[in-house]
Parts: structure tokens; C-alpha cells; sequence
């Protein structure tokens, strides 16, 4: 199969330090072993990769796109109002996976209702924590 990307956005390298009552405690290394491990249980090559900068995100996407690679995408932040994203998003052949460890429409937040990335998602997994990854590479392994 294919390599499936999961790509982490900002502040997602924190993991298990930022907010552990609303992200948890597993840290981003272990979530990128977990990952890598699950694809492995699924028959799936799976590559973990984070990032705080936009532009390295928007790379990561289009080599996606170019590759026709599936795409587990935690945008974090930029999920609300990246127009870059979403026009990355919209050039991907293959399926992605919006994936959100909370659950963004229960979040007191308003600017946090509203995703860029969820009209190109062939699947939004939110507010399963980090096992959401898990459903999401699940989805893709079925495909």
C-alpha cells in the first residue's frame, strides 16, 4: 500500500505537556510509535511528522498530492482559518482523514466550530483523544 502520511500541526509537538486535561498525557513520540505500530498491525506504511510552520505543512501536502499519498491531517489551529490548507487539502487525489484529539464542536471556543479542512475529509474523526489516529489509519486500511 501506499505510505499514509499523519501530519501534526502547531503547537501538536507538545503533546502530554499542553493542556493534558484536554489533550492527555501521551507525549508526540509516543503517538508517532503508536501510529507507526497500529499501520504496521494494518499492513500499512505509516510516517509521522510534525510541524510548528505553516509552510513546511503546505510542502508536506502538495508532495502528498504529487505522491497521491493518503493523508491523516491534524491541522490543529490552522483547522479554522488557513485558506493555504484548504487549498492543499482540495489538490489531494488520494483520501484524508481530518483527525482532531478533542472534539472541536464541544470545545467553549466559537472560532473552533468551523473547519477549512473538513469539506475535502472523506472521513472527521474528533474527541476520541489520541486513539482517534487509530480509527483514522483503520478508515484508510479499508479503503
Amino acid at each position: 500500500m501506499t505510505p499514509v502520511l499523519v501530519l501534526n500541526g502547531p503547537n501538536l509537538g507538545r503533546l502530554g505537556r499542553r493542556q493534558p486535561e484536554i489533550y492527555g498525557r501521551t507525549t508526540h513520540a509516543e503517538l508517532a510509535h503508536q501510529c507507526v505500530a497500529w499501520g504496521r498491525d494494518l499492513g500499512i506504511d505509516v510516517e509521522v511528522r510534525q510541524t510548528n510552520h505553516e509552510g513546511e505543512m503546505l510542502d508536506w501536502l502538495n508532495a502528498a498530492a504529487d505522491d497521491g499519498n493518503p493523508v491523516v491531517l491534524n491541522a490543529a489551529a490552522w483547522t479554522h482559518y488557513s485558506y493555504a490548507i484548504l487549498d492543499a487539502c482540495a489538490q489531494l487525489t488520494a483520501p484524508l482523514v481530518e483527525v482532531h484529539i478533542s472534539d472541536p464542536h464541544q470545545r467553549p471556543e466559537e472560532f473552533r466550530h468551523t473547519s477549512v479542512v473538513t469539506p475535502y475529509a472523506a472521513q472527521v474523526v474528533a474527541g476520541h483523544g489520541t486513539d482517534g489516529y487509530r480509527i483514522a489509519l483503520e478508515a484508510l486500511a479499508r479503503r
